[in-house]
């Protein structure tokens, strides 16, 4: 296995938009290598705390190097969907920012063995945490093909994601598919030749069977409105995202955090009882620089948006 480096996205917007101050007791609830965390970690005063979180296995052991010189920072081994697991253990009733990066780390993609790439060949594995059960080989041999059309086409966005789902059943039944190349020839194989589009035509099946292989979607979803409840007044909650269908839930659930009123728009007055628990900061998302996604590419698809919870 090689060393876990991954050059974190938007490091320098996302740790400025938490607006740290050295006492404040901070959450990165996706460790990845490190990053995000040594620049909060590099911020805080003796008094100041960070605990950070991932799933991974190889990036805790990466995040905990990396912050070996600060006493101050703890790195814990769970999904960032159980923070709330991990604060109470801890006596932290409120937190000062929290930070989420979703994206998937380089050496996650890079690595063969993890089997998230259609370009390496490896086992059709995907599982953030391998300790998990479901892997994607699991998904691809098991889930029926009007399931495996609906991930396709929800969480791939595949315009072809019926015929790619009937292709993969069709030849699981000739013979398993194990490997990351195989079902990149099978899906291939499937879209029409006039019909492809810019980049290889597994790469939205592959996201698909990330998404679902790892419940990202569902956790983010669950987590957001928790995460916003456990601010101090004042706090932050940033949050980078990679494609469309995070971005959307992240900024549905600032929206209604920030205006909850569900009464009808021609009533005088809130009758709900409904009431704001902040702002957003981020009116649009923040992206990065030219520059930066000239060194690194993988960032280009990148957004950040932020949210204050209100001072009482």
């Amino acid at each position: 296995m090689s060393e876990f480096s991954h050059v974190s996205v938007l490091r320098n917007e996302a740790v400025e938009a938490l607006k740290i101050f050295p006492g404040g007791v901070y959450l990165d609830g996706t460790a990845g290598g490190g990053g995000h965390s040594y620049e909060i970690a590099s911020r805080l005063g003796a008094e100041g705390r960070l605990i950070s979180l991932d799933r991974d296995e190889a990036a805790v052991a990466a995040a905990s190097a990396r912050l070996a010189d600060f006493p101050n920072a703890e790195v814990v081994r769970a999904n960032y969907e159980n923070f709330d697991r991990v604060l109470d253990e801890r006596g932290i009733a409120l937190v000062d920012g929290i930070l989420l990066d979703i994206g998937v780390s380089s050496p996650q993609i890079d690595e063969a063995e993890r089997g998230f790439s259609y370009m390496h060949d490896g086992p059709l594995d995907m599982r953030m945490d391998r300790d998990e059960s479901l892997s994607a080989a699991d998904i691809i041999a098991d889930y029926p093909a009007d399931e495996l059309t609906r991930i396709f086409r929800e969480y791939g966005e595949e315009r072809f994601a019926k015929r790619i789902a009937d292709r993969i059943v069709r030849e699981r039944e000739k013979a398993p598919i194990g490997t990351t190349l195989q079902l990149a020839k099978i899906v291939e194989q499937a879209v029409p030749a006039a019909k492809k589009r810019d980049g290889h035509p597994a790469k939205r099946v592959f996201q698909a069977l990330r998404i679902e292989c790892n419940r990202e979607l569902d956790i983010l979803s669950n987590t957001v409105d928790r995460m916003i409840g456990r601010l101090a007044p004042g706090g932050r909650l940033a949050i980078i995202t990679f494609h469309s269908l995070e971005d959307r839930i992240v900024k549905q659930a600032f929206r209604t955090q920030e205006d909850p009123c569900t009464c009808p728009p021609d009533f005088p007055v809130c009758v709900c009882g409904k009431v704001s628990a902040g702002r957003v900061v981020t009116r649009k998302p923040v992206v990065p620089t030219e520059e930066e996604c000239k060194a690194n590419p993988r960032a280009a698809s990148a957004k950040l948006r932020v949210f204050e919870k209100k001072q009482q």
